[in-house]
């Protein structure tokens, strides 16, 4: 009888170890390395031949285990999934000669596993479920078998979670998110964060199919926190599946950043898989949505070619799209139509296998129907888009908005522009029902990204019929929509706490810098809690029920004597529309790009005259170049529209690059009282508020200003019973407690406006920087704020006249009007400016009055604006 001898033993266990060596560096993206652990493993199995029963069962594990994992990411690696599966099948060939009945089991769960995740890769998420299935089955069998189950609960996990991958791809939400909840609790009941976590990412891209990115973001957000509580490095797929709720509430420039983040770790792991080619893939419509299409093209084709190797028919259609999009996107804009451009998207669409890939081949179909509407072929646009399904319950955004601007474009083509402007109103209408899903105010601002071409087209269309009322209508429907919801008090306490934690770092950095010390390890920790706090702000968000557009007749009713002026463009065509004494007048202005690059340049001669000390020569250098730009605004925004105003008060609502006028420097527009407001709605809105019972007057004074020790002791004469915060006083939480339920808040402080991340722009007070998140997070924000702050008026401006800045925050928060300047002013302009002010609100005037008196004194060193209603 043959005995087993010690080298046999210590061959099976040499092979279990190298199979856990390939496993362990095939979870770190090391492919090769993996192949290479995992192949030795299997030579060393291959030279033994074990004779006991029990030995037997150990190397046919080892075997049926190394084989399968082997198949598994080979299959990664080349990309070759038919193979990975016909390996799979060969293995499924040795379980009969197991014995031991738990653990055949054991092995049958993970190969049936394995199989199906190689089916999910090639896109047949419904031929998984079966595999899945089975796997759980014989998972089950062994945890029932187990005195104790928890040891051998990952495994289970993991394959629920994944079969909730799958039925999320196929649309059954129910099984879903019953698989993926499921697996989330069983982990936080016994204690398994990691799984916990694990669980979450699917979870919250489920949430993200059904069209609530805030609660997706919240998911992916406790996931990442509990990764980084256990120090285990985060998982590029979840910044991947960031970077997806992020294009979906149309925050492109987010999503890039997102993915930038992780593209070259990916790269430097030389890993080929599948995570990179998706990071690739949603890099690329991150960048088509940016209209960056160089770029667009780029990861598109990349990503396509790693899936063609992967096998992945779904991911390979996904690709083809994005860059079959890139190139519309230039023919349309540039008009050079390349003649095989509809055959390739047609020869895409008709290649997809369907109904698996109905939504992309209508995808590719609809590009060719806007191709060929661009070539003059109606007929053959109209043949194409009756081919369009409609969208059903689960369908993106993305393709609703694509297929009514279809509809509608060719609606136009043939002459019929009211069921053009029909099918416009539709999608917007679609889009609404997206936005009003939307949590914080940068989701619900970013969601105008997606309608961008519906409203540029409305607007066309009813700018060529001249019709100033309707476009009035058609410009408050599409423009500044995150202004039309009602703030709702909800405190985060965790957002609270990652903001001080910005400030508390910004403190030190400040310290640091002062005491000679190296700063580079405290920004790095800045820079990721300000992400952080960012992050969280997304899904944090206090916003209500819209609130109706205003109609037309209502402006004109609550303008009573005064006007208003709301201005437009179509390409570069700058239009105003003028609403006085009950009429809606259209005013064509010339070059919007002219208009926009006078506001730019008068911007920056502002900034350059703001030091209150500056050489006269200079002084008299700047001011000519202002006064030019000024005046050059003046002719092509003002005197045009001149007779219409009289010498009425104004209400002004800019479009794009005009939101950076400080309208009181026009040489028309001196001395009269103007309002801006992001729109006529927005306007209404602060104009119909209710001020505040209590006439509580705040009044502070941040550090490091210069000339202004009386500023604060001036105005308290205008407001006797003011609550005044200067020094050491004026903290972060003293003034946000002061502030809360204020009649009028004065704040002379240093601040910033931060373009790339609007709600962190900033007012310097004594214990570091109060943020507009902060500020917007009050459950009752002062009714009239003062900045004499810098450029806090600025704004970033999203597509859709979607508009986000301090000043603006405070303002879709609730309050009524906000007083700030749009470029630098120096500490005595200010100071002078806002006693000049005060003096005229303690006088009986209105903001707007006010204001524009204390402009009128020295217009170019006071570019104030008021904010709201006036």
């Amino acid at each position: 009888m043959a005995v087993t001898t010690l080298d046999e033993l210590e061959g099976i266990r040499k092979a279990r170890e190298l199979h856990l060596a390939g496993v362990e560096a095939g979870c770190s993206a090391h492919q090769r390395e993996a192949l290479q652990l995992l192949r030795r493993g299997m030579s060393v199995l291959e030279s033994i031949h074990p004779v006991s029963a029990k030995n037997r069962d150990e190397w046919l594990t080892v075997r049926i285990r190394l084989a399968s994992t082997i198949a598994t990411i080979g299959t990664e690696t080349s990309g070759a999934v038919a193979a990975g599966l016909a390996g799979l099948d060969d293995i499924r060939l040795l379980l009969p000669a197991v014995s031991d009945p738990l653990l055949r089991a054991d092995l049958s769960g993970r190969l049936d596993h394995n199989f199906a995740l190689l089916l999910m890769a090639a896109g047949r998420n419904e031929d998984s479920i079966a595999y899945f299935d089975s796997s759980l089955r014989f998972r089950q069998k062994v945890l029932d078998a187990a005195a104790d189950p928890v040891p051998l609960l990952d495994p289970y996990l993991g394959t629920l979670v994944t079969r909730g991958l799958a039925y999320t791809r196929l649309g059954d939400v129910r099984r879903a998110r019953a698989d993926l909840t499921q697996a989330m609790e069983l982990a936080e009941r016994h204690r398994m964060r990691s799984q916990a976590a694990d669980a979450r990412r699917p979870l919250g891209s489920l949430e993200l199919r059904v069209g609530n990115v805030p609660a997706a973001l919240k998911m992916f957000e406790e996931s990442e926190r509990i990764y980084r509580s256990l120090d285990i490095e985060v998982h590029p797929l979840l910044r991947l599946a960031q970077a997806q709720a992020l294009l979906t509430a149309g925050l492109a420039e987010e999503a890039g950043g997102h993915l930038d983040e992780v593209l070259p770790a990916m790269r430097t792991q030389r890993s080929i898989s599948r995570d990179l080619a998706d990071v690739e893939l949603y890099r690329a419509s991150a960048a088509l949505m940016t209209d960056d299409l160089e770029l667009a093209r780029s990861y598109a084709a990349s990503a396509r070619r790693r899936m063609l190797r992967w096998g992945c028919q779904t991911c390979v259609a996904n690709a083809t799209i994005v860059g079959l999009r890139a190139d519309v996107q230039e023919a349309l804009r540039t008009n050079e139509i390349p003649p095989s451009l509809t055959s390739r998207a047609l020869r895409a669409a008709n290649g997809m296998p369907m109904p698996r890939l109905a939504d992309q081949a209508a995808l590719a179909r609809m590009l060719a129907v806007r191709v060929e509407l661009r070539k003059g072929k109606r007929q053959r646009a109209a043949e194409l888009l009756e081919r369009i399904p409609r969208p059903g319950r689960l369908t993106s955004v993305d393709y609703r908005m694509l297929r009514r601007l279809c509809r509608a474009e060719l609606a136009v083509a043939e002459g019929d522009k009211t069921r053009a402007l029909a099918e416009i109103r539709a999608g917007l209408t679609e889009l609404d029902r997206v936005r009003d899903r939307m949590g914080g105010i940068e989701l619900v601002s970013g969601t105008a990204l997606h309608g961008r071409e519906l409203a540029d087209l409305a607007v066309k269309i009813v700018l060529e019929r001249a019709d100033a009322a309707r476009l009035f209508g058609w410009t408050e429907r599409t423009r500044a929509q995150s202004y039309r919801y009602e703030p709702v008090v909800a405190a985060d306490p965790e957002l609270a706490e990652r903001v001080g934690e910005v400030r508390g770092l910004d403190q030190a950095i400040h310290q640091a810098q002062h005491d000679g010390h190296p700063t580079a390890a405290l920004r790095s920790k800045h820079a990721e809690r300000l992400r952080e706090a960012h992050r969280l702000g997304w899904h944090t968000g206090r916003w209500g029920r819209p609130r109706p557009v205003a109609r037309l007749a209502e402006v004109a009713d609550e303008l009573g004597e005064r006007a208003l002026v709301s201005f437009a463009s179509s390409d570069d065509d700058l239009v105003a529309m003028v609403v006085v004494g009950g009429r809606c007048e259209l005013v064509r202005l010339g070059s919007a790009e002219r208009a926009a690059e006078a506001a730019r340049m008068l911007n920056i001669d502002l900034d350059a005259l703001a030091p209150d000390r500056l050489p006269a020569p200079l002084v008299q250098a700047v001011l000519g170049s202002a006064r030019k730009q000024a005046e050059r605004l003046d002719a092509q925004l003002i005197r045009p529209i001149e007779a219409l105003l009289g010498d009425r008060g104004l209400v002004v609502v800019p479009t794009g690059p005009l939101f950076a006028v400080p309208w009181g420097v026009l040489p028309a527009l001196r001395s009269r009282p103007i309002v801006v407001a992001p729109s006529a709605t927005a306007w209404l809105g602060a104009e119909r508020a209710a001020m505040p019972r209590a006439g509580k007057v705040v009044l502070v004074r941040g550090p490091g200003l210069v000339g202004t020790r009386g500023e604060l002791d001036k105005l308290a004469t205008h407001y006797l019973a003011a609550h005044t915060l200067a020094g050491a006083d004026a903290t972060v939480s003293s003034v946000l407690r002061a502030l809360d339920g204020a009649k009028l808040a004065h704040i002379a402080a240093h601040g910033a406006h931060e373009p790339e991340n609007a709600l962190f722009s900033r007012l310097e007070l004594a214990d570091g920087a109060l943020f507009a998140h902060e500020m917007a997070g009050l459950a009752q924000p002062p009714a009239q704020v003062v900045f004499a702050a810098c450029e806090l008026a600025l704004n970033r401006i999203r597509p859709g006249g979607e508009v986000l800045g301090f000043a603006s925050a405070l303002l879709a928060s609730g309050s009524r009007t906000v007083i700030a300047p749009l470029s630098r002013v120096g500490d005595e302009a200010a100071a002078a400016a806002m006693d000049d002010y005060h003096r005229g609100l303690a006088e009986g005037a209105g903001p707007a009055t006010a204001l524009a008196d204390t402009i009128a004194v020295d217009p170019f060193r006071r570019p104030f604006v008021c904010l709201g209603a006036g």
